[in-house]
């Protein structure tokens, strides 16, 4: 059998011990491509224009991703990080319980011990768990072009915009809902609007609280609940008709 060439290069590698540095080289640029393809496709999906037509389509055959996030705190501005994504898919008033989307992220960062209390997650989930990027582009892929909604969605839409930027340098361009500020149209004589309260009023199990995924089925319940009390009002029947609503609430 030929002996490789001596000269260098791959062979080389092998040859002086360096076959996991080789090895790591090559990986390392499956990775940077997997990553740069990754980022093509969340920048080509934010490049894509609301499609007006939307606008006219009925909420009883609205097409939502219903979702929520974890995150180390409250501020991403002084380093907190998303933990995880979950969400579930909803057309009109059908949850869709087999078109789920969850998964942990590594976030890189120290996860305070209130935060593994409060979620269940700890750094030893979190080191094992797909990067940030890998996250992000699954959790868009998932969702397509449809209508994003969300309860207190400013926290969720910042960190979702903080990750965009930080792996590809876009911003968000889905339309987003939010069924506290529904909850504030509909039911003004409230004083408290968290989820906790509003899924107790509407008599939603509250089940798996402070899971990405479990939050995002009980809001698809809130949701759909919502969705059958507008129905009501003769008013409102398109999407565009709700952000008219919206706006003037």
């Amino acid at each position: 059998m030929k002996e490789p060439n001596k000269g260098g290069g791959f062979w080389n590698n092998l040859r002086q011990g360096g076959m996991p540095s080789a090895i790591a080289s090559i990986r390392g640029g499956e990775t940077a491509q997997q990553t740069a393809q990754q980022m093509a496709f969340i920048r080509s999906l934010m490049r894509e224009k609301r499609r007006p037509e939307v606008l006219h389509t009925p909420l009883s055959e609205l097409e939502t991703v219903i979702f929520d996030l974890e995150t180390t705190g409250f501020s991403h501005q002084h380093g907190d990080e998303i933990l995880s994504f979950g969400a579930v898919k909803v057309v009109g008033e059908e949850i869709k319980e087999e078109e789920c989307f969850y998964t942990l992220v590594n976030c890189q960062t120290s996860i305070p011990e209130d935060i593994t209390k409060l979620t269940g997650i700890s750094e030893e989930m979190t080191s094992a768990a797909p990067s940030l990027i890998d996250g992000l582009h699954n959790f868009m892929s998932f969702v397509g072009q449809q209508v994003l909604v969300a309860h207190g969605s400013n926290h969720d839409k910042s960190f979702l915009n903080a990750a965009l930027w930080k792996t590809s340098k876009v911003q968000l361009t889905h339309r987003v809902l939010d069924t506290m500020m529904l909850a504030r149209w509909l039911e003004p004589h409230r004083s408290n609007y968290t989820l906790d309260e509003l899924l107790a009023v509407h008599g939603i199990p509250v089940q798996g609280r402070h899971n990405a995924l479990e939050d995002a089925k009980m809001t698809a319940q809130l949701w759909v609940c919502y969705l059958r009390e507008i129905s009501q009002k003769k008013q409102v029947e398109t999407l565009g008709d709700l952000y008219a609503y919206l706006s003037r609430a």
